[in-house]
């Protein structure tokens, strides 16, 4: 079995200036997860565990995807709930774009039994998980909420390998496919 997702990876630029907001939360209370940023990237679609052959199916659809490249800009740092934040993550703006990349990813692969998503997609880069909560978070993200982190062209996407281990996740790209 092998645990897939659909993404677009980051420039390595964009990479590096993560380093910026990352090193305050590094610093604060609570007990955070933050992610490697050799491994941020904007997840598309989670395809969960997959046997070999399906895994197969999927990139052979992904190449059949039409889509126009396009820009994105990271406008901020937020989380998934101010009051009581499990995730951190870089706002990603792009007039929608990446919600529709998103949508015709997930029209593609349908036909091999992968459910449309209930829940709006909202393009973000996660750049820490919290496990323990502490009020010095919101402080430690405040000076980021209107941060300028730069962008980048999306000119492809990438079916990518997960793999968990007790250091983190290591990632592998299966497919790389074209816009």
């Amino acid at each position: 079995m092998v645990r897939a997702f659909v993404a677009i990876d980051l420039l390595p630029s964009l990479r590096e200036a993560f380093s910026i907001v990352q090193e305050p939360l590094r610093q604060c209370s609570g007990r955070l997860s933050i992610v490697d940023p050799e491994l941020l990237h904007i997840t598309l679609k989670f395809l969960g565990e997959l046997p070999a052959e399906q895994v197969v199916r999927v990139s052979g659809e992904l190449k059949t995807l039409k889509f126009p490249p396009f820009s994105v800009s990271i406008t901020g740092i937020s989380a998934n709930n101010p009051k009581d934040p499990r995730v951190i993550w870089a706002v990603v703006e792009d007039g929608g774009k990446t919600a529709a990349l998103a949508e015709a990813v997930g029209s593609v692969i349908a036909p091999l039994g992968f459910s449309p998503e209930t829940r709006p997609f909202r393009p973000h880069i996660t750049i820490a998980r919290v496990k323990e909560y502490h009020p010095d978070i919101p402080r430690a993200i405040a000076p980021f909420y209107s941060w300028n982190g730069g962008g980048m062209p999306v000119d492809r996407i990438l079916l990518k390998k997960s793999t968990l281990t007790p250091q983190g996740s290591i990632y592998e790209t299966l497919t790389e496919v074209p816009l």
